[in-house]
């Protein structure tokens, strides 16, 4: 198989294709594109370099130019680094609740990886298989530990510390078949000196956003030598006696004997305590003390003195099943011996644990219960928060410089550097490196970075003629040819630009344009941007290989990849098949990204960007394919994709002749869909049916209650239930009242007829001009590959005679 893990230096993919179009080519921005688009859309992005002397104005007005960036924490970005820094963090919790401070500890010279080392050993057979077969030596080579230095017994050692109880929870194994020794040798243990894993701590999320993230740097421990394990009695122990802990948690237990009140004084390490789960049957017991934390009880009554041990969960299967040795059961009624839990108040003897603890821990403690209530509760999704703190353009330039400035020491430093530097912070657990991004800034309330013709100021006649040209991303997306111009609302990023400030390191994650769109972004002026590609016919394998890779993170997060949160290094994506691209965008180039092109990338340092989408003739089909895709997602459109194609459909003249006939095609196809679904309808019995002018509604009134499209042509309602609504993909999920009381709305316009002509209109002037004989003797003096093709637009030659 290959490796789930990047190599430790970053390799960087091939180039993507470079163009430099000449002044005639650089004249038509979507004809160039599509001439280009046979050759680019292979790599999923190109650059386009515009001749030297195409050089916009940068039209910002600087001093009124006020932004809040994103904060981004680099090692968060990854999402197998995120992986590891979430079960760094549930491990962190799992002490923490119990009273442990931990850190992690190092191993030649390194932090060990917790999340590796439990993969690894759940990969082997588990703990147990490992020790019987003594193949903990395996588990460090797989870890690329050194042989001969008997790393395998450090690792076996760490693993049962802080790992095996977390796990054990986790898993609700029962522990009596983990050879768990009782605790004669309890001082023995207090002579351990664990590593230990410090929680790192969520920051508070700011007033702008609901994420709370990481913030503090783990911190490394010296690194224990071959004199340290051979002088530890615990990892002599462990070389000498059979498989199994000795004991499950720290074992270093406070004094105090008496009954526990809710004290704050934490045990430097209070055991780890996990419980038994009792066989059916009525307990023994009194009745349960009242607690202030009712909703976490997990059983009618807790432990009392009079309960041997705990009884089975009603909510929570997870508890492991055995009885308590003779010893403990003829122990007798000990209040002094009674445990009360912080987290729910139930009340448990200390001899009616699994490990039992020999004395009253002091602090805080939690019952096994709240413990693995805790543990279980799911991550909270992953975002960016905003920062607190307002910038200028000057203001934000002068911290990213002295950042750049300060991390590498160095005046000039190489793009490859700074390449290989970012994805060794974002591949690094030890490293929190945060940046700050100015991303997706609207330009229609701080302004274009293009000359903008909207009346607020007279521009100069250089202004007037960039404001005008078809590379100004204010006008891209409304050129003739392009389909967003059919759009009347302004759609911000999409139809609208959006402006881009970045300092070194700072990114933006992968994903895929809405509705599979093309984008186009410019860098105006600062350092490079660095980019990364993969073409649309990848684009499923490079879901399958994150998802494969990192599926703890899709679990909580189904469409992760759509919320641009989540980087995964090239070489990974690469060593598992994906075929990635990446270049460097300089001052005064363009980038392209084609329909259903995966990309990422990030900053080489302070610059200012600007991108918007567009769409053209031969995007229309994968747009539709987008819309299917979304219905299975159940993700909310930006747009109604059928009301774009009937809204040109309608309009025919105003259409370039390629558009005209690839929205005829599309329009055959969403006709003959719309009858196919209108038959099964009828076939169902629903035979009422009401005009609706939906493109009248707002979105969210007219949107599937099952998988969120925005309906247009039709839509499924009941009389009896005026709120819900469904497309025809769904009529079997809109109520459970009877057909008789369903009703379809409707509102295909009929307009086929009219697109139709205007589609064939070629055709028809085609077969007019051989009546021409003069005409067709200019025809034949016409270059061959200078000939309309059927839908082209076609080549006008002059003729005197009337034909049209």
């Amino acid at each position: 198989n290959p490796p789930a893990e990047p190599p430790e230096d970053f390799l960087p993919p091939p180039e993507c294709p470079v163009f430099e179009p000449s002044w005639a080519e650089f004249s038509d921005p979507l004809g160039y594109i599509a001439k280009i688009r046979p050759i680019a859309e292979k790599s999923g992005i190109c650059k386009i370099r515009p001749p030297a002397d195409w050089q916009p104005p940068f039209a910002v007005e600087v001093d009124n130019f006020r932004f809040t960036p994103r904060i981004q924490r680099l090692n968060e970005l990854e999402a197998q680094t995120r992986v590891k820094l979430n079960y760094l963090d549930q491990i962190a919790k799992f002490w923490e609740i119990q009273g442990s401070s931990l850190k992690i500890p190092n191993v030649e010279r390194r932090i060990l990886d917790l999340y590796s080392l439990s993969k690894v050993v759940m990969e082997e057979g588990g703990y147990e298989a490992i020790c019987k077969d003594r193949r903990w030596a395996r588990v460090a080579q797989r870890l690329s530990y050194p042989s001969g230095k008997n790393i395998g017994s450090l690792l076996r050692a760490h693993y049962e510390r802080i790992i095996y109880p977390y796990e054990m929870y986790q898993s609700g194994a029962n522990l009596v078949q983990c050879h768990a020794r009782p605790f004669e040798s309890e001082e023995k243990d207090r002579e351990y000196k664990p590593h230990s894993i410090p929680l790192r701590q969520s920051v508070q999320p700011s007033k702008f956003n609901s994420y709370g993230r990481r913030a503090k740097r783990l911190q490394q421990e010296p690194e224990p030598t071959e004199e340290d394990i051979e002088k530890n009695p615990e990892l002599k122990k462990l070389q000498i006696y059979g498989a199994g802990p000795k004991m499950l948690g720290l074992g270093l237990v406070a004094k105090d004997k008496t009954l526990r009140k809710k004290d704050k004084d934490t045990p430097e390490c209070p055991p780890t305590v996990v419980v038994k789960e009792e066989p059916a049957g009525e307990p023994r017991g009194s009745p349960a003390l009242p607690g202030p934390r009712d909703e976490l009880r997990h059983s009618p009554e807790p432990c009392t003195k009079m309960t041997m041990r705990l009884r089975r969960s009603h909510s929570n299967s997870q508890f492991v099943s055995g009885f308590l040795r003779l010893p403990d059961l003829l122990a007798g009624d000990e209040d002094d011996k009674l445990l009360l839990c912080d987290g729910c108040d139930d009340n448990y003897h200390i001899f009616c644990l699994l490990p039992p603890l020999p004395e009253i821990p002091k602090g805080i403690w939690r019952c096994p219960k709240c413990v693995m209530a805790e543990c279980k509760r799911p991550p909270e999704a992953f975002g960016f928060e905003q920062a607190t703190r307002e910038y200028t353009l000057q203001s934000f330039g002068e911290m990213a410089d002295a950042f750049k400035a300060n991390y590498f020491n160095v005046p000039m430093v190489p793009t490859e550097l700074v390449e290989k530097e970012f994805w060794r912070l974002v591949n690094s657990i030890e490293e929190d490196v945060t940046v700050e991004y100015g991303a997706d800034i609207h330009s229609k309330e701080f302004g274009s970075g293009f000359p903008v013709r909207d009346g607020k100021r007279r521009l100069s006649p250089e202004e007037e003629e960039y404001a005008g040209s078809g590379w100004n991303l204010n006008v891209m997306p409304v050129l003739q040819q392009s389909v967003l111009c059919h759009i009347n609302a302004d759609i911000s990023g999409m139809k609208v630009p959006w402006l881009y400030v970045g300092m070194v390191f700072s990114a933006f994650c992968w994903h895929i344009e809405d509705h599979w769109s093309y984008s186009i972004n410019y860098l105006h002026w600062g350092e490079p941007k660095t980019w990364y590609g993969v073409p649309s016919f990848a684009a499923e394998h490079l879901e399958e290989v994150m998802k494969k890779l990192t599926p703890e993170l899709f679990e909580s997060q189904p469409d992760l990849l759509h919320q641009l949160v989540t980087l995964m290094n090239p070489n990974t994506l690469m060593a598992h098949g994906v075929p990635v691209v990446r270049t460097n965008q300089c001052a005064g180039e363009f980038v392209i990204t084609f329909p259903r092109a995966y990309h990422s990338g990030f900053n080489q340092g302070y610059n200012f960007a600007e991108a918007v989408n567009f769409c053209t003739a031969d995007w229309l089909p994968a747009g539709r394919q987008c819309i299917e895709h979304y219905r299975r997602l159940r993700r909310y459109c930006v747009f109604s994709h059928e009301e774009l194609i009937c809204k040109m459909a309608a309009s025919p003249e105003k259409l370039d002749l390629n558009l005209a006939a690839a929205v005829h095609k599309e329009m055959f196809v969403l006709v003959q869909e719309e009858r196919k679904l209108r038959k099964a309808l009828l076939e169902k019995g629903i035979t009422e049916a009401e005009r609706e002018a939906f493109e009248l509604l707002p979105d969210d009134e007219r949107q599937c209650d099952k998988c969120k499209t925005t309906c247009f042509l039709s839509a499924l309602a009941c009389y009896d239930c005026p709120q819900g609504l469904v497309c025809l993909y769904h009529m079997d999920d809109l109520c459970k009242c009877p057909r008789s009381k369903q009703y379809l709305r409707w509102g295909l316009p009929a307009m086929l007829h009219k697109l139709k002509v205007r589609a064939e209109s070629f055709d028809t002037w085609a077969n007019k001009v051989p009546r021409c004989h003069r005409h067709r003797a200019l025809s034949l003096r016409v270059r061959p590959e200078a000939r309309p093709t059927r839908f082209a637009v076609p080549v006008v030659l002059w003729c005197p005679c009337p034909v049209p």
